[in-house]
């Protein structure tokens, strides 16, 4: 965040009995990104050569990904997923203090991101006095313990706030200060920013906690609450506002600010004395973002990591996982994407085969896997009872083209299980086979929603369908049913044919058994254009304009869905 500490020094000539500026790091000199970076440790931006103020410690932390760091990010220094035995160490540069006419004060913002901590996570300050061994601050504020200056879970809550942590009547020739930082998920992010030392009594000060400096709102945000707190007061300070030039006088936190999508605002924070003088003034900026319109899934897929969109057509569903992280999989004739709503944004309950329109939120990648991340919820569902957006593949099409398959519903012909005649388990994984260049993968049983537990795993060569995942960076399949692994529903490998595709007049449909089949042609919005019961092996599409279809072919007991290309 950014902080005038021209107009900080401005009030201290006024009151140099009462406050001497000595040292500060604000962060706000380096270039993004000035720091350490795994996987291992390497270094980032201009550190160490061009940093002389601090040096960084890596030696007890885990950094294996490029996900993991300890380094300057627009005027603040992050840490992320910097676990291990110890964490990242931030260490200052031996500060001399021995011109101080009385007891040194030294203070910093510590602050986070508000993720799911963990016991484990802390975030500890400490100093050294003429190289004398270091002393921890303890307990800040009751969100430590005698150990730890704060945990990032303690007593089962989450740190959640911004605080100035300072430690005063320091006397001696020299200081260090020392920051240690552990924080176990990239998800979770500590931050360091405005540390001071100074001389006698510190002036007040004004933080903005909320939002943070560069935050980008999701579309729809029609409101932004600015939030910040005061310290060392004096009597008589008031606070104003000014956002993108229009100032409000004597605001209280919090301070609303109503925002509109595709629009940056500037704010900065006036903290004045009872004089109308500016003590102290801090600034952030933030924006909300606009959302692109998205046909399809297939356009939302070829988009930007971050970018939003909204799905102006109908997406159908193909599973609801039932889990913790609100995951649903979403399909249509274009491809497949997995939404992952870990904070619950969408509250309509939706089941299998319902659609879905105006679907809104931020593209995200996990590993290989894309998703989709919900900004608002949708609402009821467009339609119900649609049928399941499905493709057949191999197990090698799927190693060898993952991108293509990764959250589809898929159907696999002649699947063989290692552990044929023993029972399914959740959360276990198992080793399958098809014909194709005998190549091999894993079965997860994944989401207990699918309902295999207890259920005998298949003898034989069997068709199943199921959704296609990863696991750190190795493809395999989940169930989605109990049906979509033991029943009989699908179509064997060479039971089922259907050309040409792409079709003009006719499609040509031939089971083995020769039956009488049942038709159903839907469009990509999930509306049924076509129906009919065929038994010349011929399906006129003569009416259907061009594009992209889901043929759905039903004998007895047999069910398949294809792809269907209308010429």
């Amino acid at each position: 965040m950014k902080r005038n500490y021209f107009l900080v020094l401005i009030t201290l000539m006024v009151s140099t009995l009462s406050f001497g500026q000595i040292w500060t790091e604000d962060f706000e000199s380096y270039t993004n990104n000035t720091g350490i970076q795994g996987p291992g440790v390497t270094n980032s931006g201009d550190y160490p050569a061009g940093v002389t103020k601090w040096t960084l410690d890596a030696t007890n932390a885990n950094m294996t990904a490029t996900s993991d760091w300890a380094w300057t990010e627009t005027g603040v220094f992050s840490f992320r997923d910097t676990d291990g035995t110890g964490g990242v160490i931030w260490e200052s540069e031996s500060i001399d203090i021995s011109g101080a006419t009385g007891p040194v004060t030294f203070q910093l913002t510590a602050s986070n991101n508000a993720g799911g901590f963990e016991p484990l996570d802390f975030y500890d300050v400490s100093y050294s006095i003429d190289g004398s061994p270091f002393t921890l601050i303890q307990n800040w504020n009751g969100l430590g313990d005698a150990t730890h200056t704060i945990l990032g879970e303690s007593g089962g809550a989450d740190w959640n706030t911004v605080e100035t942590i300072q430690q005063a009547g320091i006397t001696g020739s020299t200081l260090q200060i020392r920051v240690q930082v552990l924080v176990n998920a990239g998800a979770e992010q500590f931050f360091l920013d405005d540390i001071s030392v100074f001389e006698g009594t510190p002036p007040p000060s004004i933080t903005i906690t909320n939002p943070a400096d560069m935050t980008v709102f999701a579309p729809g945000t029609t409101n932004v609450n600015l939030e910040y707190v005061t310290a060392n007061l004096v009597g008589g300070e008031t606070v104003n506002v000014t956002v993108n030039g229009n100032t409000t006088n004597g605001v209280s936190s919090p301070f609303p600010i109503a925002t509109a999508d595709g629009q940056t605002y500037n704010v900065t924070a006036d903290l004045l004395d009872s004089g109308s003088m500016v003590v102290d003034t801090q600034s952030i900026s933030f924006s909300v973002a606009s959302a692109t319109a998205a046909a399809n899934i297939a356009a939302v897929r070829a988009g930007a990591i971050d970018q939003y969109f909204t799905l102006t057509n109908e997406v159908f569903v193909n599973f609801v996982a039932g889990n913790s992280r609100n995951q649903i999989f979403i399909a249509d004739a274009s491809g497949a994407i997995l939404i992952d709503d870990p904070s619950g944004v969408i509250t309509t309950t939706y089941n299998t085969g319902d659609g879905i329109t105006g679907l809104t939120g931020q593209l995200s990648q996990f590993g290989n896997i894309f998703q989709f991340r919900p900004s608002q919820d949708p609402g009821a569902a467009t339609t119900t009872g649609n049928p399941l957006v499905t493709v057949s593949a191999t197990i090698l099409d799927i190693l060898n083209n993952f991108n293509n398959y990764d959250s589809s519903l898929v159907e696999i012909a002649d699947v063989t299980f290692a552990d044929a005649g023993m029972t399914f388990a959740n959360s276990t994984n198992y080793s399958i086979s098809d014909p194709s260049a005998r190549a091999a993968t894993t079965l997860r049983t994944q989401f207990a929603a699918a309902g295999l537990d207890g259920q005998t795993i298949p003898t034989g060569p069997t068709p199943i369908r199921v959704l296609v995942g990863e696991f750190s960076g190795t493809p395999q399949v989940y169930p989605a049913s109990v049906g979509g692994i033991l029943s009989n529903e699908s179509f064997d490998a060479g039971e089922l044919r259907i050309y040409p595709i792409p079709a003009k007049q006719y499609v040509n449909i031939f089971t083995t058994r020769g039956l009488d089949v049942q038709v159903q042609v839907y469009s990509i919005l999930g509306k049924k254009v076509l129906e009919s019961s065929i038994a010349d092996n011929r399906l006129n599409i003569g009416s259907l304009a061009t594009g992209i279809y889901i043929l759905r072919v039903t004998e007895e007991n047999k069910t398949a869905t294809r792809k269907l290309i209308v010429e």
